[in-house]
């Protein structure tokens, strides 16, 4: 790890510009600087190929989580499913260097430790878990992602099932929550079932439904310490409002016209860039 100081910056989602201009911001230093991103490098944003390739020349200067856009392009390189229009994909997917950015891409984990108390992972911290424990449960499919056989694990990761964590999961059943929990999640019910339906921001969830679901960072994790913290992404109504300096939201809706936020960790701050 450099010298310099670490950002750790919400999902950019393909929008360069908006990435050059928040990096501009802080005179981001290429050589000695740290950028940490929470995941959903691509996709929707104006240019996906010119992220992926900035990114990848930082070398050691950059780290990312993967978020469900990235698992997304995978399954897409790998033929298992079609690309949206909306994905804006097309000079990615025809670019002559793609092979080398998905073999970079899949090194990446689901959740990782960015300093002593803080986890990164792109939708949250699902709260059954630990952050060792997320880490672990990462790990168990970064092998499979890193392994030649990977698109065979792509091709059983989608699906809203199992809902609910258990230990006595294996196999396709135990990745694909892992997937969902690390990727996917935002309301979960009170006995820890994630909820696919809803994407708003939480005052808008109806009050006949927010008696049984909460936003996942609401929900009392026992296994949370007081000084630890959670950084993600992936909630773009949220705008980083979770009235807990515990968890850091840090996807604030750039690519739908709202602002491009990173956290500063070597000072706990944060700057924002608006589209």
């Amino acid at each position: 790890m450099s010298q310099g100081n670490t950002y750790v910056i919400g999902d950019i989602q393909g929008c360069y510009d908006g990435l050059r201009r928040a990096l501009d911001k802080v005179q981001f230093d290429e050589e000695n600087d740290t950028l940490l991103a929470v995941g959903d490098l691509v996709a929707r944003g104006e240019d996906s190929l010119s992220t992926l390739r900035f990114l990848k020349s930082l070398g050691d200067n950059f780290n990312s989580v993967l978020g469900n856009h990235d698992l997304h392009l995978l399954a897409v390189v790998n033929g298992i499913r079609k690309p949206k229009k909306s994905d804006k994909l097309d000079d990615l997917l025809s670019a002559p260097d793609l092979p080398e950015m998905i073999d970079w891409l899949r090194q990446f984990p689901l959740a990782m430790k960015i300093d002593k108390r803080s986890i990164m992972v792109h939708a949250g911290l699902y709260p059954k878990w630990s952050i060792d424990k997320a880490v672990s449960l990462s790990d168990e499919v970064s092998t499979i992602l890193k392994s030649d056989n990977y698109a065979n694990f792509l091709s059983s990761m989608y699906g809203n099932s199992p809902d609910n964590w258990s230990e006595k999961w294996t196999g396709e059943a135990r990745l694909r929550f892992i997937v969902n929990a690390c990727t996917r999640m935002r309301f979960i019910y009170s006995d820890g079932t994630l909820d696919f339906d809803n994407k708003s921001h939480p005052s808008a969830v109806s009050h006949s439904t927010s008696s049984t679901i909460m936003p996942w960072f609401e929900r009392k994790n026992e296994q949370l310490l007081a000084n630890q913290r959670v950084v993600f992404g992936h909630w773009a109504a949220l705008s980083g409002q979770t009235n807990s300096a515990q968890f850091i939201g840090l996807d604030t809706g750039y690519v739908w016209g709202q602002s491009m936020t990173m956290l500063n960790l070597s000072s706990d701050t944060l700057e924002n860039v608006k589209a």
